[in-house]
């Protein structure tokens, strides 16, 4: 069970898929970026399947410390190509919530000129705080 708190402040909208900021108290769990593809490396063939990959990759390094998707205070997503991004909405949300459930953590999306593996079409860092 987590112990993060959204911040919102009381005079701006509520934002939707995401939170303007989360607070907690416990042992800090950075991870690196990760990618769509699966332990032997093939990527899965589209935008949301590989949003999905990347959620399961990012939630089993946070196993390792004992945590669980509930403990992530901060999502950052780095897209090859934003209108692709835009185009997967629907798809995306649900492949989303299919590993996240309905955990929204801070977020910060950007377009990047590319990415280390060539058949990336998105990389997702992640800041977790485990409460101790």
């Amino acid at each position: 069970m987590s112990t993060l708190t959204p911040l919102q402040p009381p005079t701006w909208p509520q934002p939707r898929g995401y939170v303007h900021g989360m607070a907690g108290t416990g042992r800090v769990v950075v991870i690196s970026g990760q990618v769509g593809c699966d332990p032997q490396g093939r990527f899965a063939p589209d935008f949301a399947s590989q949003t999905q990959q990347t959620l399961r990759n990012i939630l089993a390094v946070l196993a390792e410390a004992g945590g669980d998707a509930s403990h992530v205070a901060r999502l950052t997503w780095y897209v090859v190509d934003m209108e692709e991004y835009r185009a997967s909405l629907g798809d995306l949300g649900l492949a989303y919530r299919a590993v996240m459930g309905r955990h929204f953590p801070a977020m910060t999306l950007v377009q990047v000129g590319g990415l280390v593996e060539p058949e990336a079409r998105l990389e997702i860092e992640a800041t977790a705080i485990i409460p101790g």
